[in-house]
């Protein structure tokens, strides 16, 4: 049985699955998407940080000690709930259980709006960066990563020996919509958008597009070659940022 997004994490065996992947040393999240991520965001002291879809919410962690006003995650998973408030003990960050669509978003009240490999779990991208748009004080600033659109296309690919992909298949690109596949030894439903899906619904909410980067590896970050050279076979993820004007 698939499950979707925030249901998916509660999975026992599957809740198990992630937490060791990402302890894991040199671990994609660590290596491909934080260095991107974090140059996009910048400084984050003195900002009201809204972190949508925010897992165990280590971003909010270290927000607080760059010195951010306020940090508030929110997380459809009851389970990434429970492990991001263990996460923030010691600090006033807040997070509440709730999914990303369906939470009342205040308007005016951040300054910066992140969500980190959550995105490609909801369809109406459109709706959800609207309701981010409005939640932003003017120039406030929206930055996220998602699974590349390569990668949410199809889920097949030809694995080694060892069971690692060095061959991904992309097959119907232009047909977006909820794709059911095996991760994290589970089945669950992401959604599909292309790259131009993900720019268009930061344009027609209003947004300023301002960066679109891929998750490019650099080879000071991997300690292993081989895997250094895999990770430039294909990218993993993308990552956009846009800004609300300042009027």
């Amino acid at each position: 049985m698939s499950h979707q997004g925030p249901a998916f994490y509660d999975v026992e065996d599957v809740f198990h699955h992630y937490t060791m992947r990402r302890m894991q040393l040199g671990n994609a999240n660590d290596t491909l998407e934080k260095p991107i991520f974090d140059e996009l965001v910048g400084t984050v002291n003195g900002l009201r940080i809204l972190d949508i879809g925010c897992g165990d919410a280590r971003f909010g962690r270290e927000a607080w000690g760059q010195g951010c006003a306020s940090y508030l995650g929110i997380d459809g998973s009851q389970r990434m709930t429970e492990l991001a408030r263990q996460t923030l003990a010691g600090t006033s960050g807040q997070v509440i259980h709730v999914n990303m669509e369906g939470w009342d978003y205040p308007r005016g009240e951040f300054d910066l709006v992140i969500s980190r490999m959550a995105l490609h779990y909801t369809a109406d991208i459109v709706g959800l960066f609207a309701k981010v748009y409005g939640a932003l004080a003017a120039g406030g600033r929206f930055v996220f990563s998602v699974e590349h659109p390569v990668i949410t296309s199809s889920d097949q690919a030809r694995p080694d020996g060892t069971g690692k992909r060095q061959g991904w298949v992309v097959d119907d690109y232009f047909v977006t919509g909820p794709r059911v596949v095996k991760w994290l030894g589970g089945e669950v439903m992401k959604v599909h958008h292309t790259l131009e899906d993900y720019f268009g619904a930061l344009q027609r909410a209003g947004f300023a597009v301002t960066a679109l980067r891929e998750s490019a590896p650099r080879p000071e970050l991997f300690p292993d070659v081989r895997e250094y050279e895999r990770r430039q076979r294909i990218p993993l993820m993308l990552l956009l940022a846009g800004q609300r004007p300042n009027n």
